[in-house]
């Protein structure tokens, strides 16, 4: 029995110790392939993977980054660049004297009028476009199946036709003895001739909303999709009324929307040059025909430069003091 139990301690001392030996130093799995190609197989296979999806994202994102600084920073550039320039009327020439000349006739001529109108016009096309647009979003948010696609594609289709052809068509309406003045002659809201809104700001008002309102009403129209029902049902059972809802709940959940169709139609609309061309006549301008003039007409290429710029820099100053003032609301909220 002795003898036994020594051989067992002996054989469970051996096997300890080649455990142990194992453990601190084991065996080679595979050996690398010392030849030149295994070499270089390894390396591209430890190359990071996230790296490699870095660049193809870069590399997708190349033709975008491409067209917007050719077709857009370095147009705008080149406006830069002539705006600080000066011609000489009488051979057209420009000459780069890096003058500030024209934005200061900016101030001092006719312009700033028409720059104004163009703000005004702009900023009554949007609020009309906004007390339109938004209960036809939220009519078609609320509706469901094939209803709220045919209600889409109503919003859709003049999309669908050319914009001078729309514009013509407004013209069509609201001219002398037109649908419009027949209309309102029928329901004897007017006795005779309606005025004619052609060639009149107000008539330009009509044609800037009828051919920006889907902007308006599409982004609105998702922001009111996204709302989940149950926070309306929440409120009203909590017992806001109809009103209280659509003020506390609904508008403030659309908020992103409404900021998106605001900039969708107001900033092209301060720069709007078919809409004027056509329904104004000549006689009421705004601030694009007076960019397209200067540079078609008087060949004043430098002065035309400086207005273009001007408004581009009014626009973008308001567009960062709205951001920062959506910031600071944020930051409020959140706290």
């Amino acid at each position: 029995m002795g003898q036994r139990a020594s051989q067992s301690g002996e054989s469970y001392g051996r096997s300890s110790s080649l455990l142990e030996s194992i453990e601190s130093d084991p065996p080679p799995l595979s050996r690398e392939p010392d030849d030149s190609s295994g070499g270089r197989i390894s390396r591209i296979a430890r190359f990071p993977r996230r790296a490699v999806l870095r660049l193809r994202g870069q590399g997708l994102l190349l033709p975008s980054v491409v067209s917007a600084g050719l077709f857009f920073l370095v147009p705008l550039a080149l406006l830069l660049v002539y705006s600080f320039g000066s011609v000489n009327l009488l051979d057209y020439q420009v000459y780069f004297g890096w003058t500030i000349s024209n934005y200061t006739s900016i101030i001092r001529s006719i312009y700033l009028g028409v720059m104004l109108r163009s703000l005004a016009l702009s900023l009554g096309a949007t609020l009309a476009c906004l007390l339109i647009g938004f209960p036809v979003a939220y009519t078609i948010a609320r509706a469901r199946g094939r209803r709220q696609a045919v209600l889409l594609v109503m919003i859709m289709v003049p999309f669908w036709t050319s914009f001078i052809v729309r514009t013509y068509g407004i013209y069509n309406v609201i001219s002398y003895n037109g649908p419009l003045d027949r209309l309102l002659n029928a329901i004897g809201l007017v006795h005779g001739q309606l005025q004619s809104l052609l060639f009149q700001p107000a008539g330009i008002g009509i044609g800037i909303v009828y051919s920006y309102l889907p902007l308006m009403v599409l982004p609105i129209y998702v922001a009111l999709e996204r709302i989940e029902p149950n926070l309306l049902l929440a409120a009203s059972d909590l017992g806001a009324g109809p009103r209280r809802v659509l003020r506390r709940v609904v508008v403030p959940l659309a908020a992103p929307g409404i900021v998106a169709g605001c900039f969708l139609v107001g900033i092209p609309a301060t720069g709007e040059y078919t809409i004027p061309a056509i329904l104004g006549g000549g006689k009421a301008v705004m601030y694009g025909n007076v960019v397209s003039d200067q540079f078609l007409s008087l060949g004043n290429y430098p002065f035309g430069s400086a207005i273009a710029m001007a408004l581009t820099v009014l626009i973008l100053a308001v567009l960062l003091w709205l951001r920062s003032r959506a910031a600071k609301v944020e930051s409020r909220t959140i706290r």
